[in-house]
């Protein structure tokens, strides 16, 4: 099936996906999926596979690298499963849709691709043991979620690393139940935000060696937003200490809803209820003909955290069938550290 096939499908098919969420039906009616409940009793390696009888889900890595030559430098590689109706069915008749997302950032530009692929064919999809996930030659993949090669190429980037864990996965929200709006839409969220990363990015002035530290988060839902929430605001951050901190603000007509994750070095966490970490923008920048936070103030007063946040290269748009910004960050104020954000709906 070409690509322009798979964009037809995508276009007539799911008019429900609205552009101002970024990807299909977040917001929308869950009829016919299953829906996340309190309790869920996570199960490895499998849930590290799909999920087809929800109605999204992605295995989404970032990374913050440094060159060999002494430069800060972003990665991405994303994978994400959206069905058009529940459960899996082999062959033409599948009823998933596989996206593929790649990008490196670097101190002066931003490169990305995108792939488009639908179900039950072999040109994309996940197993979960040994976990391998793939669209067309890109791939992240090992016997585990521990260890894992990743693989990518754009017309003038690519990039080939290795992951290593270095500590435990941790668990979102309650117990991986992550709570999104006050109406109570929610996910199954979970992340390995404790890589080591060593590799080669392919750049147009030629290969750079890199390490660095890599995040991936594993989420899957049917109906994640409430009707009225148009984007989010979504930052992971890496301290120097060693703490770490997931947050995430969703806009929406009835105001912000926000939640975050603080984790300590050895993976222990503590989940943050609505309201108890604040984000504000504090500069735009003019991007892709709109207004685009690129500096943030993130402060959590139950952890003297207090810190600006900003953008490594301002201009890290993801140009692709949902646009959103994308892109690595510095942290200074009261902690120091790198991190990515995410931001979609401006």
């Amino acid at each position: 099936m070409s690509v322009k096939y798979v964009l037809l499908i995508l276009t007539l098919l799911l008019p429900s996906m609205a552009q101002s969420q970024g990807y299909a039906g977040l917001g929308g009616s869950a009829e016919g999926f299953d829906v996340p409940q309190k309790g869920y009793d996570f199960s490895f390696p499998q849930d590290h596979g799909p999920h087809p009888s929800y109605r999204i889900e992605w295995w989404y890595l970032t990374a913050n690298l440094t060159g060999e030559d002494g430069r800060s430098y972003g990665l991405q590689w994303t994978l994400f499963r959206s069905a058009l109706r529940p459960n899996e069915v082999e062959g033409w008749q599948s009823p998933q849709i596989w996206m593929g997302h790649a990008a490196v950032t670097t101190p002066e530009a931003h490169y990305f691709a995108e792939r488009l692929s639908r179900g039950g064919i072999g040109q994309a999809g996940v197993t979960a043991d040994p976990f391998v996930a793939w669209i067309d030659e890109w791939y992240m993949q090992g016997d585990d979620l521990d260890r894992l090669n990743l693989r990518a190429q754009g017309v003038d980037f690519g990039y080939d690393v290795s992951l290593d864990a270095q500590g435990p996965l941790v668990f979102h929200g309650n117990g991986g139940y992550s709570v999104k709006s006050a109406d109570g839409q929610a996910s199954y969220y979970y992340s390995q935000p404790f890589y080591t990363v060593e590799g080669t990015l392919r750049l147009p002035d030629g290969d750079i060696a890199v390490t660095g530290q890599a995040w991936l988060d594993r989420e899957w839902s049917s109906q994640p937003l409430a009707a009225d929430q148009t984007g989010w605001d979504w930052f992971s951050l890496s301290f120097d200490d060693g703490d770490k901190l997931m947050a995430f603000r969703l806009r929406g007509g009835r105001g912000d809803f926000t939640a975050a994750t603080w984790i300590a070095p050895d993976g222990t966490t503590t989940s943050l209820p609505d309201g108890a970490v604040r984000v504000r923008p504090l500069d735009t920048a003019r991007v892709a003909d709109r207004d685009v936070p690129i500096q943030w103030q993130v402060t959590l007063p139950d952890r003297d955290l207090d810190v600006e946040v900003s953008a490594m290269t301002p201009d890290s748009w993801m140009a692709t069938m949902f646009e959103y910004w994308e892109g690595p960050v510095t942290v200074t104020g009261s902690h120091s550290g790198r991190g990515y954000l995410e931001m979609t709906g401006y």
